[in-house]
């Protein structure tokens, strides 16, 4: 079964930069449209990020020109590059296979933002 990682989070002040990654056990990234997913507290999980296999990336309007996805299919990992963060950027992190995630849930990692 496919165990998936992420780490990177942590607490920053508004403004503030993270980098995001997430780590397969298996070699599924490079075959399938990778994504990058938040859930805050009392809402739904929804997707900030994606990029296919031939790189075509997708970004939620609340993340586009703050949020970098990257993919790195030797090494089947997947980045978030997060910047100028905000307050509601505060959530749990998870990646997946994309639009559909075909995979069990990781951890995820807790990114904070906050005075």
């Amino acid at each position: 079964q496919v165990q998936l990682v992420e780490s990177g989070g942590g607490l920053v002040q508004p403004g503030g930069s993270l980098r995001l990654s997430c780590a397969a056990s298996g070699r599924i990234f490079s075959g399938n449209t990778m994504g990058w997913f938040r859930q805050a507290p009392g809402k739904q999980r929804e997707q900030v990020a994606s990029i296919s296999i031939g790189g075509i990336i997708n970004y939620a309007a609340s993340v586009k020109g703050r949020f970098t996805i990257s993919r790195d299919n030797a090494k089947n990992t997947v980045s978030l590059q997060l910047s100028s963060l905000k307050i509601e950027d505060t959530a749990v992190y998870y990646c997946n296979t994309s639009p559909l995630p075909l995979y069990s849930w990781g951890q995820g990692t807790q990114v904070t933002v906050s005075s």
